[in-house]
């Protein structure tokens, strides 16, 4: 026997002769938590992100003077009026609008009427 072969047994086979019979025997790749089944990366990583969530009741522009003036009590005239739609904001970009609601008593909520779609100058 020569000294570069390897005996073998027949059970086993030199790793180079396996060729395609070990590539169809290979286990399917595990995917990972966070990658998509395409290789890509899902949306899962994303979804524990905190935003800030504004709902906008209206805008006021006054001096400073004015400002230090406000006590408990005083009414803020608003450039909106009683049943305009409310703003959303998310992260200070305005993204839906809608209707303010009460939700559990006194507590207070926004329903959706208009999803806001951002528009791309074409230049």
């Amino acid at each position: 026997m020569l000294e570069n072969e390897q005996e073998t047994t027949p059970d086993e086979k030199p790793e180079n002769a396996q060729g395609d019979a070990a590539q169809s025997k290979a286990k399917p790749k595990e995917i990972a938590k966070g990658e998509a089944k395409d290789g890509g990366k899902s949306l899962d990583a994303i979804f524990g992100v905190k935003l800030e969530v504004r709902v906008v009741l209206g805008r006021n522009r006054m001096p400073i003077s004015e400002l230090l003036n406000l006590t408990k009590g005083s009414v803020i005239e608003l450039d909106r009026r009683v049943g305009e739609p409310v703003d959303l904001m998310i992260n200070d970009r305005m993204v839906a609008r809608g209707d303010l609601v009460r939700v559990q008593g006194d507590m207070l909520g926004v329903a959706l009427r208009e999803i806001v779609k951002d528009f791309v100058s074409e230049t």
